[in-house]
């Protein structure tokens, strides 16, 4: 999920083009005596379009570098055992493209992506032979890489890379797993009980079952930070700004589809809670480096609008995007944002009507910025 490019995690996550503005409701997230003004611009929804992966597919994570150096992985066929199977596309600007990964075994689901520069980006998430699937490469294409000390039964979901370090987490039976190496040498740490499902700038962060987990990488080692009790909680995303401002996004479960929002801030001293209205289940976060995130989800009241919620200060305003015909539902998996344009792409699935899914891209820019697909 990170990269030589000081602006972002993954590399911040997607745009595309012009079309309806609906409504942008703000409101306090959390209490202050004095309210932030709201910022000047706010983005507004664009377009909705797609990558056009086979029957039933999805996309799970997504990695602006530029305008026109944009990297998406997820999965296709998700519901037939012998032709499911990742897929990584990459962006040049005016199209998709399939990016081939040069092995003999196959991706299952791919999860996680990362870039320590243009041509060495990396890809986390299954291999069909039990062992967790990671790749690197560039748009010729991909590598298969098999670090020591990972065994049958384990499993990665997030990825974070700079030049010459990698750190993909997971778990491993039921402690967090931290792997951490490049090229030839890797290691292989476990953590406390629970399990780890993204990475960005020295934390890593996900839930022990009954809580939710942060560590930070801290002398050479991980240690799980301190944060406020909340049970049922868990974290599914994290963003790093700097040493002193981090958000971390999940939810609370309360029992069976009954699920808030949660959202954590670091201020370089300590983890905080920020209310979030609503009901929606939050996935993805990305940032632009000065203060200002994009997190992505599900609304369930209203879900067959895109959804997103972007976050200055102590203020959020929900976007969302315009029903379409056939859609029963949109969940928008992860989001990234292309320095300097306050644009973002969000990805994930549309469920339709007789129940099909398929790979979605959604547009968020500015109301007064046109982008053309």
């Amino acid at each position: 999920m990170r990269s030589i490019f000081p602006m972002t995690r993954r590399f911040r996550r997607r745009a595309l083009s012009s079309l309806l503005v609906t409504l942008v409701a703000w409101c306090q997230v959390a209490p202050a005596a004095h309210a932030d003004p709201r910022p000047r611009s706010i983005e507004a929804w664009q377009q909705s379009t797609s990558v056009r992966l086979q029957a039933d597919a999805s996309l799970s994570d997504v990695l602006a570098l530029s305008a026109s150096d944009v990297w998406a992985v997820g999965q296709q066929e998700i519901w037939d055992v012998w032709k499911n199977r990742g897929t990584i596309r990459h962006w040049n600007g005016s199209g998709w493209s399939e990016v081939p990964v040069r092995d003999n075994t196959a991706a299952g689901n791919l999860r996680g992506l990362a870039a320590a520069s243009p041509s060495q980006v990396w890809a986390v998430g299954d291999g069909h032979d039990g062992l967790p699937y990671l790749a690197h490469g560039d748009q010729s294409g991909f590598d298969r890489v098999r670090p020591q000390g990972l065994r049958a039964g384990d499993w990665l979901g997030g990825i974070d890379a700079k030049p010459g370090r990698v750190v993909a987490v997971g778990s491993r039976e039921r402690n967090g797993l931290i792997l951490t190496g490049e090229g030839s040498h890797w290691t292989v740490q476990e953590t406390r009980k629970g399990a780890l499902y993204a990475v960005d700038g020295g934390f890593a962060v996900g839930d022990t079952g009954a809580q939710p987990l942060v560590v930070h990488q801290s002398g050479g080692s991980w240690k799980a930070m301190e944060l406020p009790s909340i049970r049922g909680g868990y974290l599914r995303d994290v963003q790093v700004d700097n040493s002193k401002r981090a958000i971390a996004v999940g939810g609370v479960y309360h029992g069976p589809g009954d699920i808030s929002p949660l959202v954590l801030v670091w201020n370089g001293k300590r983890w905080r809670e920020v209310r979030v209205p609503g009901e929606a289940r939050l996935y993805g976060v990305t940032g632009d480096g000065k203060g200002r995130f994009w997190i992505t989800g599900y609304d369930p009241s209203r879900p067959a609008e895109p959804y997103l919620l972007r976050c200055e200060k102590n203020a959020c305003a929900a976007i969302r995007g315009g029903a379409q015909d056939g859609r029963r539902s949109v969940r928008l998996q992860a989001v990234t944002y292309f320095p300097g344009k306050g644009t973002v792409w969000a990805v994930g699935h549309v469920v339709s009507d007789d129940d099909r899914y398929t790979d979605v891209v959604e547009s968020f820019a500015p109301k007064n910025v046109i982008t053309k697909s």
